[in-house]
């Protein structure tokens, strides 16, 4: 099954959930907008507790990244509410769930079963999530056995950007997008589509500031600004600033415009109601 396969069954969830444009090989199941765009490749692995949510099918064994995430604490994945929800729409009896921090990870025809793939133990979705523009709940955690030699991204404070924001710090702020997503829209000569790879890397790229809303940071993407931002299959990646010399998890990209081009929306982690179900899986600072 290609990853277009998949683009069915997501549109099948409801059109909300589906994205403007399609990737014609690689369909992103959730499909909001988010990818790594006019970024560059983590050969280094700087960013080694960023991975990728993937679906396994069971009868051959291929496997599909899906979405991003990161790893919060030894044995706990966050990545975004619709993600988790789509993966926990498939049969159990036609696909297994995992997380692969493989940089890059090879999927479809040219999945290689010595890829890590680290099955899921339980999934779960922020019972609030919702559809709402002002906080949508759009967080999702995967628990996975714990991951010895990954450390663990640090989550914000409470009311942490609201604070940055008051002292004029976020103004000529850089975060750090990463994701395993596609990675550049193509127009010209018939139908838009985006360009990806297989193997699939991780990737990251620097975003300005926005704005900043009760549930929502917003990133400029926009590449005549000097920015990189997201798009399809980067949702529930991290959106990372330094605080005072800590590299800080702000907030999991979840959606942005149908180009992948001028903005990153992300879903704030230092509010009331992110941190009221991540407190659940992990110490908060």
């Amino acid at each position: 099954m290609s990853r277009s396969s998949l683009a069915l069954v997501c549109c099948l969830l409801g059109a909300a959930a589906c994205a403007p444009d399609s990737a014609p090989v690689r369909q992103i199941a959730p499909a909001d907008p988010s990818f790594i765009t006019h970024g560059t490749f983590d050969a280094t692995n700087t960013y080694p507790n960023v991975g990728a949510l993937v679906v396994k099918r069971l009868r051959d064994g291929q496997v599909f990244p899906e979405c991003s995430g990161t790893l919060i604490a030894p044995t706990v994945f966050l990545t975004a509410g619709h993600c988790t929800l789509f993966v926990q729409s498939l049969s159990s009896a036609d696909f297994a769930i995992g997380v692969s921090f493989a940089n890059p990870i090879p999927w479809g025809d040219l999945t290689n079963p010595q890829t890590p793939v680290i099955l899921a133990t339980s999934i779960h979705t922020h019972p609030g999530y919702n559809q709402r523009q002002s906080d949508p709940a759009d967080l999702g955690v995967i628990i996975i056995p714990a991951q010895v030699g990954l450390t663990p991204a640090t989550l914000p404070t409470l009311g942490l950007l609201d604070e940055l924001q008051a002292s004029h710090a976020l103004q000529d702020a850089r975060f750090t997008a990463v994701g395993y997503g596609v990675f550049a829209r193509v127009v010209g000569g018939g139908t838009p589509f985006f360009l990806d790879f297989n193997p699939e890397p991780r990737q990251y790229a620097s975003s300005g500031f926005n704005a900043l809303s009760p549930g929502y940071l917003r990133l400029s993407q926009n590449p005549s600004h000097g920015d990189g931002g997201t798009c399809f299959g980067d949702s529930g990646g991290p959106n990372f600033l330094s605080v005072n010399g800590t590299l800080v998890l702000a907030a999991t990209t979840v959606t942005g415009d149908p180009n992948c081009r001028s903005t990153n929306v992300d879903y704030r982690l230092d509010t009331e109601t992110a941190r009221s179900f991540l407190g659940q899986y992990v110490s908060l600072p």
